[in-house]
């Protein structure tokens, strides 16, 4: 496992320093543009909506409610580590400020949904990943909750998890290797959520 988590680190640190020199590559233009390449309204609608998670309020009530949710079942614990899991946008905003990578602009790709900060690492593939994967670890771990309620929402998370990637860049908000910074960064911030949640036997 140290050897995953130091490649996972070295693997984010590598691809910081490639971006700060390297903003914009031929790989990320022609990786968006094949992305979307067949942009419609529906496709739109339905990319927004997968973001939205993401965005303000959206995160805000995102997470709020599943604390709420927990802390209504006596699961205390659970719910103080859900909000944790906000802090995600701060580890998010300290490494965006360091790097200082623009967005990604006309005339490379088309701009569905107009962002402001920096571009990399993704802020919300990062929370996606810090979030809904800490989530279905707990669906895991809490065995008292019923089977299908446990099932509905792990595969609700993981579906957010895959396709958030592919929401980011079709709506030209980032590069690919903004998305890949921020998966890495997130499985870096998940590991230590679940390592402080686990120093103590959660609830059955």
């Amino acid at each position: 496992m140290d050897y995953v988590l130091g490649g996972i680190a070295l693997g984010f640190i590598g691809l910081s320093i490639l971006v700060s020199f390297f903003p914009q590559s031929f790989i990320d233009i022609a990786l968006s543009r094949e992305i979307q390449e067949d942009q419609n309204p529906l496709l739109d609608s339905l990319m927004k909506f997968i973001s939205w998670f993401g965005y303000s309020p959206g995160c805000i009530i995102t997470v709020a409610a599943a604390a709420l949710i927990f802390l209504l079942f006596k699961c205390r614990r659970e719910a103080l580590f859900i909000l944790f899991t906000s802090l995600a946008g701060l580890v998010s905003t300290v490494f965006k400020i360091m790097v200082n990578r623009p967005r990604p602009a006309e005339p490379f790709v088309h701009i569905v949904r107009k962002v402001s900060q920096q571009s990399f690492p993704s802020g919300h593939v990062l929370f996606y990943i810090v979030f809904f994967g800490f989530l279905t670890v707990l669906m895991y771990q809490l065995k008292a909750i019923p089977t299908i309620i446990r099932i509905a929402v792990s595969v609700v998370s993981l579906l957010l998890i895959f396709t958030i990637p592919f929401s980011r860049i079709y709506l030209g908000a980032h590069w690919f290797t903004d998305v890949l910074g921020g998966f890495l960064l997130g499985m870096l911030c998940l590991y230590m959520l679940c390592f402080f949640y686990f120093r103590k036997p959660a609830r059955k």
